[in-house]
């Protein structure tokens, strides 16, 4: 693993740290820059999972962090 690559632990520890660990669609559109509808196509294409509930979508950080390929090396993947 290259010296400038986060791990996943330090990725998630590091990354993010003012969004709660379970963001919804809301927090994760804000993340990425996008707007709530393509955060809604993100999420019905499956590119990042979420748990639905009731009629709300929670989408876990980790999940954010993974589709952004950030703290994930290549030989893991």
């Amino acid at each position: 693993m290259n010296e400038n690559t986060l791990s996943s632990k330090d990725a998630y520890r590091l990354l993010l740290k003012e969004y709660p660990d379970v963001m919804n669609i809301e927090q994760m559109c804000e993340v990425l820059g996008g707007s709530t509808k393509t955060g809604y196509k993100l999420l019905k294409d499956k590119k990042i999972e979420c748990l639905k509930v009731g009629r709300s979508y929670r989408i876990p950080k980790a999940h954010v962090l993974h589709y952004l390929k950030i703290g994930h090396s290549k030989e893991g993947e």
